[in-house]
């Protein structure tokens, strides 16, 4: 029987599903060994994902390209609890609150990505781009709205916000703090910086 105009063969449309089943089973088997072992090889990822080295370098050609992935996959994540984070529906504050607690709550679940190397700053931005994106934007409704501090610009604010959180991360990744006391003296030292006291 032909497949119906248009549409891909059944075998193709097979191999299809088994290469995002697949690829899919690398990215969370990825996830869990990474935060157990962050230093695990290609090998000990196939072995978790229940595929062979061979078709996990064939999603992913190298370990940084599967860091990436899972990294995406991450800030994918963030993205969507930001939506589900109702941030428009409340006031300035107590959104920059839900922000952070939603941005949080999805890398508690990926703490491997705490400790990849260093990046150029606009592969940071890039990395970190919704985020900072929302965080700019509540910055701008807060002040507008004169629950936000007034007196230093938004650029500026956004700009220290950023260093308290990469301190932050820093702290975690020394062992100084846990990501929960990280969390919470983020959040302490945004609502201050803009006044919230």
């Amino acid at each position: 029987m032909a497949a119906a105009p248009g549409r891909p063969p059944a075998r193709q449309r097979r191999r299809r599903a088994d290469a995002e089943h697949n690829r899919a089973a690398i990215l969370q088997a990825a996830t869990g060994t990474l935060n157990t072992q962050p230093d695990a090889s290609m090998e000990d990822i196939a072995k978790a994902a229940g595929v062979s080295r061979q078709t996990i370098y064939a999603h992913f050609p190298s370990r940084e390209a599967l860091l990436d992935a899972v990294l995406d996959k991450a800030v994918t994540e963030v993205s969507a609890a930001l939506e589900a984070a109702g941030l428009d529906d409340a006031p300035p504050a107590e959104a920059l609150l839900r922000l952070l607690d939603a941005a949080w709550a999805v890398a508690a679940h990926y703490p491997s990505l705490w400790f990849l190397p260093p990046v150029s700053q606009d592969e940071d931005l890039a990395r970190h781009g919704p985020l900072v994106e929302r965080i700019s934007g509540l910055i701008r409704r807060g002040q507008e709205s004169g629950d936000f501090d007034r007196a230093m610009s938004p650029s500026w604010l956004l700009a220290a916000m950023l260093s308290l959180g990469r301190a932050a991360e820093q702290e975690v990744k020394a062992g100084r703090m846990t990501v929960a006391d990280a969390s919470g003296a983020v959040r302490r030292s945004f609502l201050r910086l803009l006044g919230q006291d």
